[in-house]
């Protein structure tokens, strides 16, 4: 007998029937053979609803209430499926993230797991309990609720599956798996039978939906494999995340992502001294503004000057507006611009290693197609390009094309289904 870690997005749980659905999947998996631990997210839009209820009473409301309350949309999903696992005829029992043990740092709506005591848990196994645990929450050291943030529940699975030395650790949702690309751009795009945690940790950073970065990184510091599956298709294995040294890589470059999330700042006219770089990247840091990509042109030597471009999340631009004037008193920049209209295209594969010749393919192809590049940055197996919006289908389809991501030497799937 195994144990299998299993967790279900909030379209898996929208509504009643969806929830009996999923009763009969983590039934399924039990009747395999297997002990089953199952995380779920809050039913469908219910955390939008939820802040969207606070933002009705208060335009700043408190971390600490505003995590009182997202908790509770896990604790509706947990209980009703549990519900439904008890009706079929099979023992089932939900439990918080208090009661599953899970500590966290003491950090409201974005706090990091620190510790989990599965003593509980493992109780409730040894008395053949299916065990429902709510996703997304977890308390700290003063049993303060506390939630985890963005892909809260994807880290809860991947956690716990660790904690209990599980097999495995399924997520499940509305899509298959994960595809070469977005299936509405590149109808051809094609779902992979296996992807390297290394891979799809870079696809997760570039814009892709289907993980969250923190829960991959968590199932690559501890050799936990995963796979990605349709909670609606239980027979179709979806998507294996597994090391690259237990992987064949038979092409160089594994799947695209695009990412609209980003805009472009560009600092202009800089004096070229040092510490100039430290001031501006420590007033964002004083904001908690997170930057993606960094480029410092050279330096004009008739001006003594030089600019420095970079991005940051869309969803942070007002941050960065509060402190614009600041930056550009202590700089003695000479303007700021603001580029929204912009999308990073990335391509991804631990093949590219030791590969010479991908990234001037890639810049190739988008020269051919009339693509200007505004901004580039590299690691060992991503290349990510910053080009104008207007050219994020055309750049996904020439570039697919060039590297072989609609080809035949992935596994074919049906459907067209949005995941990168």
């Amino acid at each position: 007998m195994g144990l299998i870690v299993q967790k279900f997005g909030g379209t898996s749980v929208a509504d009643s029937e969806k929830i009996k659905n999923v009763a009969r999947a983590v039934i399924k998996e039990k009747l395999s053979g297997n002990d089953v631990v199952t995380v779920v997210s809050a039913m469908g839009h219910t955390t939008d609803g939820l802040v969207k209820l606070a933002s009705e009473i208060t335009s700043k409301p408190s971390p600490r209430e505003m995590d009182m309350l997202l908790s509770t949309g896990e604790q509706i999903s947990m209980s009703l499926l549990a519900m439904a696992i008890n009706e079929l005829g099979y023992k089932a029992i939900s439990l918080t993230g208090l009661q599953a043990g899970i500590k966290t740092e003491n950090c409201h709506m974005c706090a990091r797991i620190l510790d989990i005591n599965t003593q509980k848990i493992q109780k409730c196994l040894k008395d053949d309990y299916i065990v429902i645990v709510a996703g997304f929450q977890g308390v700290c050291a003063d049993n303060e609720i506390t939630t985890l943030g963005r892909g809260g529940s994807d880290t809860t699975a991947v956690a716990l599956a660790c904690a209990l030395k599980a097999d495995r650790c399924d997520i499940y949702s509305d899509v298959e798996g994960v595809y070469t690309a977005d299936p509405r751009v590149v109808k051809t795009a094609k779902k992979l039978k296996e992807i390297s945690y290394e891979e799809m940790l870079e696809l997760a950073r570039v814009g892709a939906n289907v993980l969250h970065p923190r829960s991959v990184e968590t199932a690559k510091l501890n050799k936990m494999p995963m796979r990605v599956r349709s909670s609606f298709k239980l027979d179709d294995l979806g998507t294996l995340i597994i090391g690259v040294d237990e992987m064949e890589l038979n092409k160089p470059v594994t799947g695209l992502a695009c990412d609209t999330s980003q805009v472009r700042i560009v600092i202009c006219d800089i004096v070229d001294e040092p510490g100039n770089a430290a001031k501006l990247f420590n007033l964002l840091a004083n904001e908690n503004l997170s930057v993606d990509m960094i480029i410092q042109s050279y330096a004009r030597h008739q001006k003594n000057t030089n600019d420095i471009a970079f991005t940051i999340a869309k969803s942070d631009i007002d941050k960065f507006n509060k402190i614009k004037d600041k930056i550009n008193d202590i700089l003695s920049a000479s303007n700021i611009f603001i580029d929204e209209d912009i999308v990073k295209v990335s391509i991804v594969g631990a093949g590219m290693i030791d590969r010479p010749g991908i990234a001037a393919t890639m810049f190739d192809t988008l020269a051919k197609e009339n693509i200007n590049i505004k901004m580039i940055s590299t690691s060992e197996i991503k290349i990510s390009c910053l080009v104008e919006k207007k050219y994020s289908n055309q750049a996904a389809l020439a570039l697919c094309k060039v590297f072989e991501l609609d080809g035949a030497n992935v596994a074919d799937v049906k459907g067209d289904l949005p995941v990168l």
